[in-house]
């Protein structure tokens, strides 16, 4: 799977866009300045599914899932480790949380936070890139990322786009990864789109 330095550096700048988006949407909801960095974007093949193990933690992480359809197909994930989540959990509900004990609450919480920034970047990818996407309801899970790209039955020669970002909001950094899967025929088509911008 190749790609070169302009593409990574338009789908890079695609998903900052989207995160952008989110940024301000969040920003309305929390009531708080909310800053997330640019994202640094990764690629992999599923065949080497142990490297991007290197750079999300291996624990147990606060997902949120989309499961979105169209000319390219695939899976979006944002998660958090365990801290970030229970931060994030604190400050939208304003009150101390153990991430380990998350009720309908918190949980609601935190999808409504991952619907916002998935469908952020994947609705920007969809009118940036002219692409009309469809989207499952957001869920939450809690599990590790290698067991989860497991469970998503992609094939070896699938596409794992890795897109780590950092969200700022005042004095507090949570931290999360947002993770889009693709099989490799509709990455390509990802890509083809991308040089047509």
């Amino acid at each position: 799977m190749k790609v070169t330095p302009y593409q990574i550096d338009a789908l890079t700048e695609l998903i900052n866009i989207g995160v952008g988006r989110a940024a301000g949407m969040l920003n309305q909801i929390i009531e708080a300045h909310v800053y997330l960095q640019v994202p640094s974007i990764k690629i992999f093949s599923y065949a080497h599914l142990e490297q991007i193990l290197n750079y999300v933690a291996a624990t147990s992480l606060s997902v949120v899932r989309l499961a979105f359809k169209g000319s390219f197909s695939g899976t979006a994930l944002l998660a958090f480790p365990p801290e970030s989540a229970s931060n994030l959990v604190n400050l939208l509900i304003g009150e101390e949380s153990d991430i380990s004990d998350l009720d309908s609450i918190r949980v609601g919480a935190l999808t409504e936070v991952g619907n916002i920034v998935l469908n952020g970047v994947m609705g920007s990818m969809s009118n940036i890139l002219h692409e009309r996407l469809m989207y499952s309801i957001p869920v939450y899970i809690e599990d590790t990322i290698d067991h989860l790209l497991r469970e998503d039955n992609l094939g070896a020669d699938s596409a794992i786009i890795l897109a780590e970002t950092a969200l700022h909001i005042e004095k507090l950094r949570i931290q999360g990864n947002i993770v889009l899967l693709f099989r490799v025929d509709l990455f390509n088509t990802l890509i083809k789109a991308l040089e047509m911008m």
